[in-house]
């Protein structure tokens, strides 16, 4: 299993589409064995479904994120854990004993957001989407 977390400063970034690192995380027998920083070098929205696919994720743990990355993710047999705050290293420990708290109807459009708006209360994450 391999689980990747959006990145920034050790949390879980709250915007998917505009990610400037993961951190991917290699899983065998229930635990995590190695773990690594990559730079998504520029990608965005969409393509980052296919930068994690190129990699062998098969688990995504984010903030928010929109319904065309949803479904790339999809497409591509990631499985979605949107709407984590804190700690990326908590977040992956919660997902692997069961008890990580997501939200399973996640949903950030942030190109339809007013200027401050926040995604807060709505499942993006406790920050803005942009």
């Amino acid at each position: 299993m391999k689980i990747a977390v959006t990145y920034d400063n050790g949390q879980v970034f709250q915007h998917f589409g505009h990610t400037e690192a993961f951190k991917i995380y290699e899983v065998r027998d229930g635990a995590v064995k190695d773990s690594e920083v990559v730079d998504t070098m520029g990608s965005g929205h969409g393509a980052l479904a296919g930068f994690l696919k190129d990699r062998g994720v098969d688990t995504l743990i984010c903030g928010g994120i929109g319904g065309g990355a949803q479904t790339a993710l999809a497409q591509a047999g990631i499985k979605l854990y949107g709407g984590v705050i804190g700690s990326a290293d908590d977040a992956v420990a919660a997902l692997l004993e069961g008890k990580l708290d997501f939200n399973p109807d996640v949903h950030c459009d942030h190109h339809s957001h007013e200027e401050g708006h926040s995604c807060g209360n709505h499942g993006c994450g406790e920050h803005h989407c942009h």
